[in-house]
């Protein structure tokens, strides 16, 4: 059976548990299936919007929704690069049968995708069942097929809104990031496309110095000056814009597709849901190996100083202390 480790840190600074959004990608199932399948585990109601997105209201978690990870489908733009070429439909039915065909064509490239809303980290072994249930109905995962880059994302809400707590949550992920990838067998499809890119070793240099102790500003300033984008395995950006909004919004980065929220955008895991031994709380506890690392301010201080002295050295004997702890923990 899966088994999720707690943060230690379980609530948020309003005294809440932290909640956390599961974001799974996968082929193999239409949307009208994989809609179904999340009411038959949450119930609810299933509303489609077009051909391209699903909505699952009324959940026992809130709305699921179900889509075609592709701007370009979603906002109907393909109709304009039609149009270009002299096809532009006359009527509604004639729109539809465009976006069957789109749909089709999309489909074996363009991942499906469930976005779970907001439910609370102790709740996180109820997603299992879903997982469980769409590998049954045929879903196909990252390693099914070479261009398969499909992620399975957390959006985990902080329990802390200092930018100390930042800073060291960004410390220890930097730290673990080669180990992190290890451990989750990062698909090279996924490794060499933009999508989670390593944060740039100037950014690392800069973060790890002992005297590095921003405030919640020159935090964000930093980070957009070095990593201008959202392709990183620990994408901030949706938290910073939740905290500062003006400043992201100011930023040349992907604006348009920041929503802002007081979560780690955790985009590293690769989405293995065809694969009858992978489980969520694998990739959880991965995070949760962050989190603790960023908390042990002792051990954090010890592994910044190492890295900037050896940085080609320190990396292995710190996981192998990190993975050994975290099979005590499990044990527990």
């Amino acid at each position: 059976m899966p088994k999720y480790i707690m943060p230690d840190q379980l609530h948020t600074p309003a005294g809440d548990i932290r909640r956390v959004g599961v974001e799974l990608e996968m082929a193999g199932l239409d949307l009208m299936a994989m809609a179904q399948t999340v009411a038959d585990v949450f119930g609810g109601q299933i509303t489609p919007n077009n051909s391209f997105e699903i909505d699952v209201t009324n959940t026992r978690h809130g709305t699921f929704h179900v889509e075609l990870d592709a701007s370009l489908l979603k906002d109907h733009a393909y109709l304009d690069y039609l149009a270009k070429i002299g096809i532009e439909p006359e009527n509604f039915e004639e729109q539809q049968d465009i976006e069957l065909t789109v749909t089709q064509l999309a489909r074996s490239v363009v991942p499906s995708e469930i976005v779970a809303p907001p439910i609370p980290v102790t709740a996180l072994a109820e997603m299992d069942e879903l997982r469980v249930r769409l590998f049954q109905a045929g879903a196909k995962g990252t390693r099914a097929a070479l261009v398969y880059a499909f992620g399975a994302q957390f959006n985990i809400e902080t329990a802390s809104l200092s930018a100390s707590y930042f800073r060291d949550i960004l410390r220890a992920y930097v730290l673990l990031h080669e180990r992190l990838s290890e451990r989750g067998t990062v698909d090279l499809a996924r490794k060499v496309t933009p999508f989670i890119r390593a944060f740039p070793g100037e950014y690392i240099r800069l973060i790890l110095q002992e005297n590095y102790a921003p405030n919640l500003t020159d935090l964000i300033r930093d980070y957009l000056h070095h990593n201008p984008t959202r392709n990183r395995p620990l994408d901030m950006l949706p938290l910073f814009a939740h905290l500062d909004h003006d400043q992201i919004m100011a930023a040349p980065v992907e604006t348009h597709l920041i929503k802002p929220r007081p979560t780690f955008h955790y985009r590293l895991p690769n989405s293995q849901i065809d694969e009858p031994d992978w489980s969520l709380d694998q990739p959880w506890n991965d995070w949760i190996m962050v989190e603790k690392l960023a908390a042990d301010s002792n051990q954090l201080a010890k592994h910044c100083h190492t890295y900037l002295e050896q940085p080609g050295e320190v990396v292995a004997g710190m996981m192998d202390e990190w993975m050994s702890k975290l099979g005590k923990w499990l044990d527990r």
